[in-house]
């Protein structure tokens, strides 16, 4: 009997769970242990041209210099990056936006989410960043919250482009979604902007397949650039057609990362499949109708996916010209404002052969610099403890950083070039 009545207590489940809360935090130091995720940190490499902007931005970005904090994700270990990278997000913020729809010429609703800036700029002007996420990411994600959230504090208006059929509350409006390359809707979000507030400067943030997005944009014509203070890609391969061989190897696990956004992306077409594929009155590209679902159940990777489903909704013929033309890589060097490209060296996604692409371009060109930390993974940069990382990251911190220096360097240019006139003109 007074076993029974110690049993039926209330205190005795709040024992239970600090015992499981304890058991829980033992496995994860083991865990924590055996896959090594701390290790030693260090400064980024850096590979810039030298030049006053270059010489500014080492002056003004302590970020770019100094120790990153960010200890190793779990190295090769897919189980380490996705353990940390969870944990790093348990307690992301949720900025408040208000969403717009643009109805783009085919007929397809872009989407995209607005937040005003919670203080004033450092330069006291209007700024607003235009944000492209990862594949098949929206402005609903972790990630983008809390980089959003630190954005805001810092005076900056933020713009989030929601991928084209990847919110799952928002149906397509026609048989068509988002695609590697594709700069149509994040187009008309910046046009929306300039438009709208015609006296902001913008601040162009591309995160992983963002990242080829935003720079293919700004290359594609030279008015893309107009009113745009800088660029920032963090976390892209800058060439699929490179990539797609390396995506298919094991090490690192990127086959594994390989096979879930496969899965990932298959749920996304499935769930647009009536509107995709079904017999309805939208017209459809004309090679979709071959498009064989039965290869898309099947898939195990995203190269079979673009090949069999997304490449037809731009009428490529072949895989190879696909990733060939959707590609940034070769409008990289039409981008003439500061350009910064930011990779981590044991990124599971992206190549360390794909590296010499941003290598290269910051060797020629004065307003590229390449930042490459040792560790990272894909979008992690968590720093703070290996069990409790911080959700705010070294990666948020540097853009927010990198784009204040930026703007700090447009206007002492501008008060420079206000003296140099006035001089002129007494003379």
């Amino acid at each position: 009997l007074a076993m029974s009545a110690m049993l039926e207590t209330p205190e005795l489940p709040a024992v239970f769970d600090g015992v499981k809360l304890a058991a829980v935090a033992a496995v994860l130091y083991v865990i924590v242990r055996c896959l090594n995720l701390k290790s030693p940190t260090g400064p980024p490499e850096l590979i810039y041209q030298d030049s006053a902007l270059a010489c500014f931005l080492l002056k003004s970005c302590p970020l770019l210099t100094k120790d990153s904090g960010v200890p190793a994700k779990g190295g090769h270990t897919a189980g380490g990056t996705a353990l940390y990278g969870k944990m790093g997000r348990v307690r992301s913020p949720h900025p408040c936006g208000h969403r717009k729809y643009l109805t783009m010429p085919d007929g397809a609703t872009a989407t995209f989410d607005l937040f005003e800036p919670q203080s004033e700029h450092c330069i006291g002007e209007d700024v607003t960043m235009v944000i492209c996420p990862g594949i098949a990411n929206h402005s609903e994600k972790q990630y983008i919250r809390t980089f959003v959230d630190y954005a805001q504090k810092n005076g900056y208006r933020c713009a989030v482009l929601n991928h084209l059929g990847a919110l799952p509350n928002i149906e397509l409006t026609s048989p068509r979604m988002f695609t590697y390359g594709c700069t149509w809707e994040f187009g008309a979000m910046v046009n929306y902007i300039k438009k709208t507030y015609p006296q902001s400067q913008l601040v162009v943030v591309g995160f992983s397949l963002g990242g080829n997005i935003v720079c293919k944009y700004l290359g594609e014509n030279q008015a893309n650039q107009e009113r745009v203070l800088c660029c920032v890609s963090v976390c892209q391969g800058y060439s699929a057609l490179r990539a797609h061989e390396t995506f298919m190897q094991w090490d690192q696990c990127r086959r594994f990362y390989n096979f879930l956004m496969a899965d990932n992306m298959k749920k996304i077409i499935l769930s647009h499949r009536h509107v995709l594929f079904g017999d309805n009155n939208m017209k459809k590209p004309q090679n979709l109708a071959d498009a064989d679902l039965g290869k898309l159940y099947t898939a195990t990777s995203l190269m079979q996916i673009d090949d069999n489903i997304m490449r037809k909704f731009h009428g490529y013929s072949s895989l190879k010209e696909y990733y060939e033309e959707e590609s940034c890589l070769k409008y990289l060097h039409k981008i003439y404002v500061p350009l910064l490209l930011v990779n981590a060296a044991d990124d599971p996604l992206v190549h360390e052969s794909l590296l010499s692409i941003p290598r290269a371009l910051s060797e020629k060109r004065e307003n590229v610099m390449h930042v490459l930390l040792l560790h990272g993974g894909h979008l992690g940069f968590f720093e703070g403890s290996v069990l409790f990382p911080e959700p705010l990251t070294w990666m948020d911190k540097l853009v927010v950083q990198y784009a204040n220096a930026i703007c700090q360097w447009e206007k002492t240019k501008s008060q420079c070039s206000d003296t140099e006139q006035a001089v002129s003109g007494q003379e």
